[in-house]
């Protein structure tokens, strides 16, 4: 899959996973993995990219005795989701078109 598609789809699925609750990290991950392979190393850029760009915010709790990152989803996240939900319909469309050119299933 092209990484810029990749990328795309992952930060969706971030913000789409913190929507209807604030979560962690390790969460994240378990939430996400079994529909797109996620990794540390992966999630944590993404999480810094959607905290700059105003999707999310962050806040630390203590949760065993230890500080915790949470995210929250932002206004801006929400948007992101439905623009994101709306430019796939046309990549459906595309996705729909070349299936039925090349004669796959």
């Amino acid at each position: 899959m092209d990484s810029q598609l990749k990328r795309g789809l992952l930060e969706v699925c971030v913000l789409a996973a913190i929507k209807k609750e604030d979560s962690y990290g390790y969460k994240i991950i378990k939430d996400i993995s079994p529909y797109v392979e996620i990794s540390e190393s992966t999630l944590y850029p993404i999480l810094k990219r959607l905290e700059s760009s105003d999707c999310i915010t962050v806040y630390t709790m203590e949760h065993n005795s230890r500080l915790r990152k949470y995210y929250k989803i932002t206004d801006g996240g929400i948007e992101r989701i439905q623009a994101f939900l709306r430019e796939w319909k046309s990549v459906m469309r595309a996705y729909e078109f070349i299936k039925e050119e090349c004669d796959y299933e």
